[in-house]
């Protein structure tokens, strides 16, 4: 049986969490095949333009950074490819930060641990995270922007689409919660693709794993710590579904009221992008 890495994976170098929806099952059909893209950064990707442009014939690079990011590290330029920038969020969207945060953080004598066990006691990093990405209105102009690139690409025979943050995870594995919403999967393919994210980046977090061994901290501290390092954390996704669900009714309900996504808009998509799974062609 093929690994995750095997049958999900396509090996862009220099980019991490590379990786294509192409394959899950929804019902009897699944989505084709090398449309479908999401990664992190593109910044380094620059021996990978070939194969975007001629492997994928890629039309589109959503990039859901912040402006600062997308300036600093720009995503490499791909022949016949058209970059949108859509950030989910920017640091003017961002709470006035802790004093205690910025002296630990900005010390030079702190260590990573001591940063990151600081940030840790306060509490910034829980459950409310994805939560604040879909429904402030940066974040859901972001997403709505996804979708008119989505339907976009339904009246392209043959091309594809990339979507990107930083790791690869949080802002772009939002976007494929909805997309794959929008087509009809389940909530178990959801997070399967959700947590595949520990699976594309094990070897980096089997250190950071190690870390948090040694210095004991308990599963819940560790789940933390592997998420800030690149990992993700089921809650996480789960708790931003829930959400949903009780605000909108469903996950389709959001993609209606939010971000123009119609119950026709979905049905058309799952036309266009989903194949019956006997076929060669999915």
């Amino acid at each position: 049986m093929a690994t995750a890495v095997e049958q999900y994976g396509i090996g862009l170098d220099g980019v991490v969490n590379a990786r294509e929806l192409g394959g899950y099952r929804i019902g009897d059909k699944v989505i084709v095949k090398d449309t479908f893209l999401r990664t992190g950064r593109l910044d380094q990707a620059q021996s990978s333009a070939g194969v975007l442009a001629e492997k994928y014939r890629l039309l589109y690079i959503v990039d859901f950074r912040m402006s600062e990011e997308q300036e600093s590290m720009p995503d490499i330029e791909v022949p016949g490819c058209m970059h949108i920038a859509l950030p989910v969020l920017e640091k003017a969207d961002m709470d006035k930060p802790d004093p205690e945060v910025v002296k630990v953080v900005s010390d030079p004598g702190s260590t990573p641990l001591d940063r990151f066990n600081t940030i840790y006691e306060k509490g910034f990093i829980n459950n409310t995270l994805y939560v604040d990405f879909l429904c402030k209105e940066r974040g859901k102009k972001a997403y709505r922007g996804f979708f008119e690139a989505v339907k976009s690409l339904a009246a392209e025979e043959g091309r594809s689409l990339l979507w990107h943050c930083t790791d690869g995870k949080d802002r772009t594995g939002l976007a494929s919660m909805l997309l794959l919403s929008a087509l009809g999967a389940s909530r178990e393919t959801i997070i399967e693709d959700y947590m595949m994210t520990n699976i594309f980046n094990g070897s980096k977090l089997a250190e950071t794993k190690r870390q948090a061994e040694e210095s004991g901290f308990s599963d819940e501290k560790t789940g933390v710590y592997l998420f800030m390092a690149g990992g993700v954390i089921r809650d996480f996704m789960e708790h931003a579904i829930d959400t949903l669900e009780e605000r909108y009714g469903s996950v389709r309900g959001y993609l209606s009221e939010e971000l123009d996504v119609s119950e026709g808009d979905c049905l058309d998509l799952g036309d266009r992008f989903l194949r019956d799974a006997d076929t060669d062609e999915a």
